[in-house]
């Protein structure tokens, strides 16, 4: 519609609400209110394509019966009993002669000769299917196609089995009071035992009051000798617990200094952090680092894929740490100082205190030992004979082995005390000296003397020199 046909279209709709023009007229010769609105008056596409004026949609549609099935209809199983033939048709199985299905579809065995060239043994035709057009509900029914004579043939099974058991017993028990090896009485209770055993609705189950008389259930909530969680600890500073969920995370006991492993509860995620969750937790791990990494694994959508990259993972790199290990050792020894038994066995001795009890027990001792400091003490490293720090001089640490005062140096020994790059210290304060003075008040020969540096002092310019780099420089500076 052009803009013109829209005017000329919304200037005649109110004239017909104004009652100036006639109404709209439907298919049926009825006019149509002019104050409908136009959500109720227009037509949908799908139900009149050709956009005449009407009211039909909004009326009660006739509805059309469809033959449907029966409820009670279903298909038939089986074979036809009373149809019985001896001939080979044409068309049937030549397996087994059947003329409801072909060769490819028969659920016999495979004859050695099929019934089309022996004409003999022939299989009855099963039932034709028919296609059941069932409705809404028919479609939806559980129980539709239930024979009830099947649970009957079920029902009457076990109850022939058991009523041989029952004879079967009898005539047990009285073969025992015959022969005078069993006491009547004894007989009877022992029986009744037995037969308790055997049928749940004689049994009274855990935190239930069951009685197979009367056929009533009382549960309980929990059992009655259990603590409840809040009165392990009454202490308001101990583990929070939630009255909601009635969880309680954390130990109770964790205030009071007992052993985990010696009380009778440590808290839910005592046990939530026990079994496989580590496990789980650090292959959920391995997933995240190994998609960073751009593997497509996930730990939900591709567990096995995901287990066996851990696995391989996981002895790849074990065989890496073995070949660096013989690497190492191949290059610069010490098999021997590995395979030597531990110090404790060699000295005979441990500075371990242990407190005994007159039976034996442990008193005291063995507990988590204390870490002295986070740094490591008495390490010896570059064939030093004494640790950084055993040699100070003119405000500066160093070693007492070579009076070295350059940290993680080499050690020289009595060559490095005789020297102990003496000439690159004063060369390196005398520079310090001079650029600390204004440039315009040093000496006018103070810089003229410049000359090739000696390997000497090369090399103590390397071992000097500060790295920025360096992630202890500021250390070293300290």
């Amino acid at each position: 519609m052009t803009r013109e046909d829209c005017r000329i279209k919304k200037e005649l709709e109110e004239q017909r609400k104004l009652g100036n023009a006639p109404a709209e007229v439907d298919e049926e010769g009825k006019d149509i209110n002019p104050h409908i609105p136009q959500y109720i008056s227009s037509v949908p596409w799908y139900i009149d394509p050709s956009k005449r004026p009407t009211l039909k949609h909004q009326r009660p549609q006739e509805e059309e019966e469809v033959p449907y099935s029966n409820i009670g209809e279903w298909y038939k199983r089986g074979v036809q009993e009373n149809a019985v033939t001896t001939k080979f048709r044409k068309g049937a199985c030549e397996n087994c002669g059947a003329l409801t299905h072909n060769k490819k579809d028969c659920f016999e065995r495979p004859r050695k000769v099929g019934a089309r060239f022996t004409g003999s043994g022939i299989a009855p035709d099963e039932h034709s299917q028919v296609q059941l057009d069932l409705d809404y509900d028919g479609k939806r029914d559980r129980w539709n196609g239930y024979d009830p004579e099947d649970h009957h043939r079920i029902v009457e099974e076990y109850a022939k089995v058991d009523l041989a058991k029952r004879t079967l017993k009898a005539q047990k028990i009285q073969d025992e009071l015959a022969s005078g090896k069993l006491d009547q009485t004894h007989g009877e209770h022992d029986s009744e035992d037995e037969d308790e055993d055997k049928y749940a609705d004689d049994i009274d189950m855990p935190g239930q009051n069951f009685d197979s008389k009367r056929r009533i259930t009382v549960r309980n909530l929990r059992i009655r000798e259990d603590t409840a969680k809040y009165l392990r600890n009454l202490d308001p500073n101990s583990a929070y617990y939630d009255p909601k969920t009635r969880a309680m995370r954390e130990n109770p006991y964790s205030n009071t200094g007992m052993n985990p492993d010696e009380v009778g509860y440590a808290g839910d995620n005592f046990a939530r952090y026990s079994g496989a969750t580590i496990t789980m937790a650090q292959t959920q791990l391995f997933a995240w680092e190994a998609y960073e990494r751009g593997s497509e694994v996930h730990l939900q959508a591709d567990p096995t894929k995901l287990e066996l990259l851990h696995l391989s993972f996981k002895d790849k790199k074990e065989d890496f740490k073995e070949q660096q290990r013989e690497s190492i050792l191949e290059k610069y020894g010490g098999q021997e100082h590995l395979d030597a038994p531990p110090r404790e066995l060699l000295l005979a001795q441990t500075e371990d205190y242990v407190e005994y009890s007159r039976h034996g027990a442990v008193l005291k001792g063995l507990e988590k030992a204390v870490v002295r400091s986070k740094y490591e003490e008495d390490v010896i490293i570059n064939n030093h004979m004494c640790i950084w720090g055993s040699y100070w001089k003119d405000g500066y640490w160093g070693y007492k082995c070579c009076h070295s005062m350059v940290k993680q140096s080499y050690c020289t020994g009595e060559t490095g005390i005789t020297v102990a790059l003496e000439a690159e210290a004063k060369h390196r304060k005398h520079i310090d000296a001079i650029m600390q003075i204004d440039e315009r008040k040093r000496p006018y020969t103070s810089l003229q003397e410049v000359k090739a540096p000696t390997e000497e002092e090369l090399e103590a310019f390397r071992m000097k020199r500060c790295r920025s780099d360096d992630p202890m420089v500021s250390f070293l500076e300290k």
